[in-house]
């Protein structure tokens, strides 16, 4: 069975960092792209970044909006994933979930809210 579990989230100044842990079981992760998106209320689910298969030679992407001040990495050894995010704004308030498809099947974690506030 699949799971993925979000952590890391919180309540942070502008300006701060947090960095948030994405840790698979039931796969290995590194097989796998893994995707970080995040919803704010009333908007929809949108793509953060994205970390390609170990097999493969793709390399990491972002959206616009995060480049710069996100970085989105992986520790086979312990089945994670995380995302590194500094300089925060307020803009980047919302839950952040993390995903993996597995053949036809796409997997979510239960999300971890992030809070960009003073």
């Amino acid at each position: 069975q699949v799971q993925l579990v979000e952590s890391g989230g919180g309540l942070v100044q502008p300006g701060g960092s947090l960095r948030l842990s994405c840790a698979a079981s039931g796969i290995r992760s590194s097989v796998y792209a893994v995707g970080w998106f995040r919803q704010a209320p009333g908007q929809r689910r949108e793509l953060v970044a994205t970390i390609p298969s170990s097999k493969t030679n793709y390399v990491e992407s972002y959206a616009d909006s995060v480049k710069g001040r996100f970085t989105i990495s992986r520790d086979n050894a312990k089945n994670t994933v995380y995302l590194q995010m500094n300089s925060l704004k307020p803009e980047d308030t919302a839950v952040y979930f993390c995903n993996t498809q597995v053949g036809l099947k796409n997997y979510w974690g239960q999300g971890t809210q992030v809070t960009v506030s003073s």
